[in-house]
C-alpha cells in the first residue's frame, strides 16, 4: 500500500493536467458531432423531410407529355383535306443513356443516317432537362419498329413514341395555302411561351399551319410511369389525356381546287377564284405545287436543293408572292379611269392602223394589220392597244393609278397569308423618288395596256374583276369560314370585309362589263376560248412580255427560249347577269392569254356550274 501511493505521488501534476485536458477536448469533439449529426438527421428527416420524400418518388415516378393531336383542315362544304395518323418515332432520353456516344452511333447505323443528323436534334434540346425525350427519328417503318423493341435493352435511353402525324387526304392540293410542318428550331423555341414546346416538337412552319398554329396544335396530356434505375417502364400510374386542336373550316372548295391544279399541271403560274358578293376564296392555287409529304419529319437536304434550283419556283406562292405585269387586263383600269375624267366617252372612237407614233417612237398594237375606227366598246372586246394609248395618254400617270388603286392595284390584299407582296402601280412621284427622274410621257403609253413599271399578283387581279362584277366593292379575300373546337361547337366565324370601293359610277362599270361580255362570247373577241353555252362568261385577256421580243419577231412562238416567253392571263365573272364567282389565272411564259390561260379558267367555271366544257 505504502508503494503504490508513493507510485501515485511520483507522477508528475503537469502530465496529470494535460491528460485531464486531451479527455475534454476529445469529450467535446465527440458531442459536437453528435449534435451536427442529430441537427442534419433532423433538417433531412424533419424539415426537409417531405420535400425529400417528393423527390424520391419523382426519382421513381416518370411524367411523359402525350402529343396532342393537330385539328383538321377542311373546305368549305366540311369536307377533310388534312387530318392525323398514327406515326412511330424514335425518341431519346438522355437521363437514361450511361454511354450516350455508344447509343446514337448505334442508332445512326441502324437507321443508315449520318450522325450528324442526330446529333443537330440533340443539340437543339440540349438546353432542357435531361428527362424530356429528344425525337431523333420520325415516322418509321415497321421493320425498323420491330428491330428496336426487340433490342431494347440494348438501347438505354430510347424508346418508341406513338404520335399523331398529318395526313394530307389529296396529296399535294392546296399546298401552298395549307403549308407543312417542321421540328422546332432553337430560335423559335425561345420565343415560344413557357412549357409549350420542347425541342424535337412539330410546328407549323408555313401556310394556314403557321398561321393559326395557336388553334390547331391542341393541349399535350401526360402519362406518369414507374421506372426502375435504368429508366426501364415498370407500370402505368395514371393518364391525363390530351386534348386535341380545333378544326379550321376554310372558304376554298377543293372540288374547284382540284380541277385548277389539274388544268394547271406541267406549267408554273396561278389560279384564284373568288366569291364576288363576299370575297371568299373558292381556289387558291400556286403551280407548281409543293410535295408535302417531302417535308414529314424533315426534308432532305438533296430535296431542299432541288426545289431551290427548281426554274419554275415551286416554292414561292405564285397566288400571293408572285408579280406579273398585268398585260391587257388592266385596260379595265385605264377604260374605267378614262370614262370617269370624261377623257372618253362610251361614243368615243380612236382609229388604229396597227400602231400609234409618239415623237420619235413607235408604240405598236398587238394586232399589226389595226382594227380600224373603234370605240371603247371593241377596244375592249379585242384589246386595241392603241385605243388604249390614246385614253391613257389623256388621263395621266398619276390619275390611272388613283383608279388602279381604287381596284386595289398595287398594296397588299390582307389576304391571312405570310410573305405577300403589294405589287406596284407607279406615279410620277414613285419614279421620282425611285430613280432620280422626271415622267415620261412615252411611259405612260406603257402603263396604259399593262407593261411597264406595272406589277400585280394574281390575288388582286381577282380581286380587281371581282370589284367590277359586283359593281365596286373590293373585299378583303377571305380564306378561313370558321373554327370549331373537338366538341363541334363554333369558336369564331367570320365575315366579309370590305377594303375599299372602285371610284366609278354604276353606269360606268356597267359598260365595261358588257364589253367584256363581248370580248367572250362575240365575233372578234379575244376571250373566246373561255366561252360557255349555259353561262354567259364576261372575261378579259392578256398578254404580259417579259422582256421586248423584236429580235424573236418572225420566230415560232414554241422555238422562243421559255424564259423570254409572254405570261398568259384571263380574268372573269360569271354569271354575267348576277355574277357570283370571278377567276384569274396567269400562266408563267405561257404565250397568249386567251389561248393558254382562258381556257384553265373555263375548267374552274365549268366545275363550278357542274356543266360540260365545250370542245
Amino acid at each position: 500500500m505504502r508503494r503504490i501511493i508513493s507510485n501515485i505521488e511520483k507522477i508528475d501534476k503537469e502530465e496529470l493536467n494535460m491528460l485531464k485536458k486531451r479527455i475534454d477536448f476529445f469529450t467535446l469533439v465527440f458531442i459536437v458531432f453528435i449534435a451536427i449529426l442529430v441537427a442534419r438527421l433532423w433538417y433531412l428527416q424533419i424539415h426537409r423531410g417531405e420535400e425529400y420524400s417528393r423527390l424520391s418518388e419523382n426519382n421513381r415516378i416518370r411524367m411523359q407529355k402525350i402529343a396532342a393531336p393537330r385539328g383538321n383542315i377542311l373546305d368549305r362544304q366540311g369536307r377533310v383535306i388534312v387530318t392525323n395518323r398514327p406515326c412511330f418515332n424514335i425518341v431519346w432520353i438522355r437521363e437514361d443513356a450511361p454511354d450516350p456516344d455508344v447509343v446514337i452511333k448505334r442508332l445512326a447505323k441502324i437507321f443508315k443516317e449520318d450522325i450528324s443528323v442526330f446529333l443537330d436534334r440533340i443539340r437543339i434540346a440540349a438546353d432542357g432537362p435531361r428527362y424530356v425525350p429528344i425525337c431523333l427519328k420520325e415516322d418509321i417503318d415497321w421493320e425498323k419498329l420491330v428491330y428496336i423493341e426487340n433490342h431494347r435493352l440494348e438501347l438505354p435511353g430510347v424508346r418508341v413514341e406513338v404520335i399523331p402525324r398529318r395526313d394530307y387526304l389529296f396529296g399535294d392540293l392546296a399546298s401552298h395555302l395549307i403549308g407543312y410542318l417542321g421540328q422546332i428550331s432553337r430560335n423559335e423555341l425561345t420565343d415560344s411561351p413557357g412549357g409549350l414546346y420542347e425541342g424535337g416538337d412539330q410546328i407549323g412552319k408555313t401556310g394556314i399551319e403557321k398561321l393559326y398554329e395557336s388553334y390547331l396544335s391542341g393541349e399535350k396530356g401526360r402519362r406518369f410511369l414507374e421506372v426502375d434505375a435504368n429508366g426501364f417502364e415498370q407500370q402505368q400510374l395514371g393518364v391525363e389525356e390530351s386534348l386535341p386542336g380545333n378544326d379550321i373550316y376554310l372558304t376554298l372548295d377543293i372540288d374547284l381546287q382540284s380541277v385548277a391544279e389539274q388544268a394547271m399541271e406541267g406549267k408554273a403560274g396561278a389560279v384564284v377564284a373568288m366569291d364576288v358578293k363576299t370575297g371568299r376564296v373558292l381556289v387558291l392555287a400556286s403551280s407548281p405545287p409543293l410535295k408535302l409529304k417531302e417535308f414529314i419529319g424533315g426534308i432532305s437536304h438533296k430535296a431542299w436543293n432541288s426545289l431551290l434550283n427548281d426554274p419554275m419556283h415551286p416554292l414561292i406562292n405564285k397566288s400571293i408572292q408572285g408579280r406579273y405585269p398585268p398585260g391587257s387586263i388592266h385596260k379595265i383600269v385605264t377604260a374605267v379611269a378614262a370614262l370617269s375624267e370624261g377623257v372618253a366617252t362610251p361614243q368615243t372612237t380612236f382609229y388604229c392602223n396597227g400602231f400609234l407614233r409618239f415623237k420619235n417612237r413607235r408604240y405598236g398594237c398587238w394586232r399589226a394589220a389595226g382594227h380600224g375606227a373603234v370605240d371603247i366598246y371593241q377596244a375592249l372586246k379585242q384589246s386595241c392597244d392603241v385605243y388604249m394609248y390614246h385614253a391613257g395618254q389623256r388621263v395621266g400617270v398619276d390619275k390611272l393609278a388613283y383608279y388602279a388603286n381604287s381596284f386595289g392595284l398595287g398594296k397588299k390584299t390582307g389576304i391571312e397569308m405570310e410573305h405577300e407582296k403589294p405589287g406596284l402601280i407607279p406615279t410620277s412621284d414613285w419614279k421620282m423618288r425611285k430613280y432620280r427622274e422626271r415622267w415620261h410621257e412615252g411611259e405612260t403609253l406603257s402603263i396604259s395596256i399593262g407593261q411597264g413599271f406595272n406589277l400585280v399578283t394574281p390575288i388582286q387581279a381577282c380581286r380587281m374583276i371581282a370589284g367590277l362584277a359586283n359593281g365596286g366593292i373590293i373585299y378583303r379575300p377571305q380564306l378561313v369560314e370558321m373554327l370549331k373546337d373537338p366538341d363541334g361547337r363554333i369558336i369564331s366565324q367570320f365575315a366579309p370585309v370590305i377594303d375599299c370601293r372602285v371610284h366609278a359610277t354604276p353606269e360606268i362599270l356597267q359598260l365595261v362589263r358588257s364589253a367584256l361580255v363581248g370580248a367572250v362570247n362575240e365575233k372578234r373577241g379575244t376571250g373566246a376560248a373561255a366561252r360557255l353555252k349555259e353561262v354567259t362568261v364576261a372575261g378579259k385577256t392578256g398578254t404580259a412580255q417579259v422582256v421586248r421580243l423584236s429580235q424573236f419577231r418572225d420566230i415560232e412562238e414554241d422555238e422562243i427560249p421559255y424564259k423570254y416567253r409572254d405570261h398568259a392571263w384571263f380574268v372573269c365573272f360569271a354569271p354575267a347577269e348576277d355574277p357570283e364567282i370571278a377567276v384569274a389565272v396567269v400562266v408563267e411564259h405561257g404565250g397568249h392569254g386567251g389561248s393558254t390561260a382562258g381556257p384553265i379558267a373555263k375548267t374552274v367555271l365549268s366545275r363550278y356550274f357542274d356543266i360540260e366544257p365545250e370542245t
